[in-house]
């Protein structure tokens, strides 16, 4: 592609390059390469006219909050109040405690993977309701 855009963009290169073709087949490329251009041209404007369109709403709105007292920190205020509000998670209640051997005590909920020491528990037969709470 690089080629291309370096034989096209350069004049002599470019004259060299079609040194071959007539006249219909020059006026035909120059037919397709203005179809481009102007597609290029109308895509490029309608985003402009997007973007115009766009700031002229913001501007919209920012008088509208002006007309109102409203700023942008009243916005965040209600914005991080909102975040705020959801419900805090609860911790699962503790089901099961056990100490070990140092006195330390380690507790379970019954949820997951069963901890190590209340796996040994139970293979040297005690029953896990021992340890419930």
């Amino acid at each position: 592609m690089n080629d291309f855009l370096n034989v096209l963009t350069h004049g002599r290169r470019l004259q060299g390059a079609v040194k071959d073709l007539s006249i219909e087949e020059l006026e035909e490329v120059q037919q397709k390469l203005s179809r481009i251009i102007e597609k290029r041209k109308a895509k490029e404007e309608k985003l402009q006219q997007a973007e115009k369109e766009r700031l002229a709403s913001a501007e919209k709105i920012h008088s509208q909050m002006r007309e109102m007292g409203v700023n942008f920190e009243d916005l965040q205020r209600l914005h991080s109040s909102k975040a705020g509000s959801t419900k805090p998670k609860k911790k699962r209640p503790v089901k099961y405690q056990i100490k070990d051997g140092n006195g330390e005590s380690h507790s379970w909920t019954g949820i997951g993977r069963m901890p190590k020491i209340f796996k040994e528990a139970l293979e040297k037969g005690k029953k896990l309701e021992n340890f419930s709470i």
